[in-house]
């Protein structure tokens, strides 16, 4: 069976005051609350990597970067090293965000190596996948999105591909406050878990996580995770409010 997971993705969010008060309300609503065969974890700006890592030792939550250089280390200014990462307490690491892709122009190369340099400094990966509102229109979302996998994956053993969540993230859906029907995110999740059968056999295929991102709230989140193949979600908006992220953690447990 897939772990089942959800993840916080705070992206440029919040000063170090506010996210030291979101994280400290929302492990306290949670404190007392029994998962099974599930995590919790918040995805930080770097700079709040070491505290929120120390702050939660003793804890069942885990702390994630939001991204990673694709080099192990050397003259990049202003980069941040999958090594320094896990250095400073990460344990996950998303690679592959579709603001990455569009912003910083990253490519499938690019982001196989920035899972490459992740894997091998100890860090597990969720790597982001999904289509924009005018390639589902054009009805090749499919073939896109099984692009996206192959590109960056299929060089993947199936050790690696253990240490790996897929978050299928519609870009249509990313802070628009339109979600993914949970029929539209099942076909997806399940295309994706038959490219993971056909690419890496059937026992990876059957216990790697596929979660859903794209406007996730409490709302929907029960919808959502009741779909077969959704594992989990990546939160966005959400995962800024305490109770609401709280809310979305207790619907799956």
């Amino acid at each position: 069976m897939p772990q089942k997971i959800v993840a916080a993705n705070w992206k440029m969010n919040l000063n170090f005051q506010e996210a030291n008060a979101l994280i400290s309300e929302v492990t306290n609503i949670l404190k007392d609350e029994k998962r099974n065969n599930s995590e919790v974890i918040f995805a930080v700006p770097f700079v709040y990597i070491h505290y929120l890592s120390n702050f939660l030792k003793n804890s069942s939550f885990a702390i994630g970067a939001q991204n990673c250089s694709e080099y192990e280390k050397g003259a990049y200014t202003g980069e941040i090293s999958a090594q320094m990462l896990a250095s400073v307490g990460a344990k996950w690491v998303i690679v592959g965000h579709s603001e990455r892709r569009l912003y910083y122009l990253e490519t499938h190369r690019m982001i196989a190596e920035k899972i490459q340099r992740a894997l091998q400094a100890g860090l597990k990966v969720i790597f982001c996948c999904g289509e924009s509102l005018e390639i589902r229109n054009k009805n090749e979302h499919i073939v896109y999105v099984q692009n996206q996998l192959e590109g960056s994956l299929s060089e993947l053993s199936a050790e690696q591909i253990r240490n790996l969540v897929i978050a299928y993230e519609p870009v249509w859906a990313i802070g628009t406050g339109r979600n993914a029907t949970a029929d539209q995110a099942q076909e997806m999740h399940a295309l994706i878990r038959i490219y993971l059968k056909k690419k890496f056999g059937d026992e990876i295929a059957q216990n790697t996580s596929i979660l859903y991102g794209g406007s996730v709230n409490a709302q929907n989140a029960q919808s959502l995770f009741a779909c077969p193949d959704v594992d989990g979600g990546l939160v966005g908006g959400a995962s800024l409010k305490a109770r609401e992220f709280a809310e979305i953690v207790k619907t799956y447990n």
